[in-house]
């Protein structure tokens, strides 16, 4: 068994674990390290500090510099990616119904505008509350004149972790000229990316959910980037990753400068974080799979290996801004958790047959929790289902 995370050292590494506040939100955006914050002031204030937060970014996915680019969101990064991809009449993109809606709504722009054909992945459905991706299903998807192949490497609301590897090797035999394109915001916070590992041409994150500044993250293969046209001025550079697509580094950076306190503050504590989360969503599943009349949205499992610790769920007779609102209510506040759909419509709507403006409960944790967080959440919860509306 890992060593366990000193919890004490931890919280005291956020500035805002010290209020009188419970974070179970993290999935919308997680609490900043302090130690970012004093690397953005240094950056301000020393005129010519060398910035070396591009090889700390970089090597944190086990890529070179070249291959990353910045930006202020994945959204707008993967944006930025589809106006650099130019197919042929007639290629194909597949894409996967359970995604964000920033690795969909480019890539059918991109169809539109390409006059692209585009097939949808819809997943294994013989569970209707843990749809899945599995390889086993590509080859009725992939054909030689696929072009690119998109997917989420872990949803914002299911949580099921997806078998990248298997996915891109499988995609490799069936459709070789066919690039990956993952979406590992919803991954990153809870386990180390390595893309060379994982054989993907694309893959985004944004670091403001993975304790850092509000700036986002894409890589692109060899490969991947032979194929970009550039974005920038037709007279400058167009090698780099950030040449073809960020505008030669004008993007924010101070808050690139402080992307190696993140990175430093991760590495050596991954096992560590692994084993704390898994405690934390073992806490909550068990009770709610305890509790009559509770439906998991994802694995219902508490296996770190399958899934990462947000827990979406709903409750028969609530409706899940009306026990969100609740539990509020009940903690003056204190407990910060979520509902609705959070930009994965198609999820909501199509694939698990919910309200898209209501959606789903959802318990987001990230190893700055405690179990005593989880249970104070569980015991509001008792309190409010218990008394009733």
């Amino acid at each position: 068994m890992p060593a366990g995370l000193n919890l004490s050292n931890v919280r005291a590494s956020f500035p805002a674990l010290s209020r009188d506040q419970v974070y179970l939100d993290n999935a919308a955006g997680s609490q900043v390290l302090g130690s970012v914050a004093d690397r953005v002031r240094e950056s301000l204030l020393s005129p010519g500090i060398k910035n070396n937060g591009y090889q700390a970014a970089a090597e944190f996915i086990n890529a070179s510099t070249g291959e990353i680019v910045f930006g202020s969101s994945t959204t707008q990064l993967l944006h930025n990616l589809s106006h650099a991809l130019f197919f042929s009449p007639g290629d194909e993109i597949v894409l996967s119904s359970l995604d964000h809606e920033s690795n969909i709504a480019p890539w059918l722009r991109l169809a539109q505008r390409q006059n692209l054909t585009v097939k949808w992945w819809h997943p294994y459905t013989n569970s209707p509350t843990n749809p899945k991706l599995l390889p086993s299903s590509l080859p009725d998807l992939l054909s030689p004149k696929t072009r690119l192949l998109c997917l989420t490497h872990v949803s914002n609301i299911l949580s099921t972790i997806q078998d990248l590897p298997s996915i891109t090797s499988t995609t490799r035999v069936l459709a070789p000229d066919a690039l990956v394109c993952v979406d590992g915001v919803a991954y990153a916070p809870h386990r180390q990316v390595n893309v060379k590992e994982l054989g993907v041409d694309f893959y985004v994150f944004s670091w403001y959910k993975l304790f850092g500044p509000r700036v986002s993250q894409l890589y692109a293969s060899s490969r991947a980037r032979s194929q970009l046209q550039s974005l920038g001025h037709f007279f400058n550079p167009s090698d780099t990753l950030d040449e073809k697509i960020g505008m030669a580094g004008g993007w924010c950076q101070e808050l690139i400068y402080s992307l190696p306190a993140v990175v430093e503050y991760l590495t050596p504590r991954w096992e560590a974080i692994v084993h704390q989360e898994g405690e934390l969503q073992r806490a909550l599943l068990r009770w709610l799979s305890a509790k009559g009349g509770v439906t998991i949205y994802g694995e219902s499992s508490d296996d770190t290996e399958v899934r990462v610790p947000t827990v979406s769920f709903k409750v028969e007779g609530w409706g899940s801004r009306e026990l969100v609102e609740a539990v509020g209510k009940e903690t003056n506040g204190r407990l910060k958790i979520r509902w609705g759909s959070y930009y994965s419509v198609r999820l909501a709507k199509e694939v698990l047959g919910l309200d898209q403006e209501d959606g789903v409960v959802r318990v987001s944790l990230v190893h700055y929790n405690t179990v005593e967080e989880v249970e104070s959440l569980i015991k509001a919860m008792e309190k409010v289902l218990v008394g009733g509306r």
